[in-house]
């Protein structure tokens, strides 16, 4: 038992000061901001591309079709 005693008596615990964790509150609202920010804009970029390309195919449809209609003789005259 003195044995044991003796080895850890020379046993040595090295301590290292930490500085405690802070949470910073700024910089998670900031963060949440931009990362808000980049997906409204991105939302807006593909909202815009998406409605101006079916807007566009939706025209030529109508223009092919008209065409069409005016080849055959179907168009409606109104003077």
């Amino acid at each position: 038992m003195a044995a044991a005693v003796i080895a850890r008596a020379s046993e040595t615990v090295t301590w290292v000061r930490v500085p405690p964790p802070t949470l910073d509150l700024v910089g998670v609202v900031l963060g949440a901001f931009s990362a808000a920010g980049v997906l409204a804009v991105s939302a807006l970029v593909l909202g815009g591309t998406l409605g101006g390309a079916l807007i566009y195919r939706s025209r030529r449809r109508m223009e092919a079709a008209s065409t069409e209609a005016g080849l055959l003789g179907l168009t409606s005259r109104t003077h």
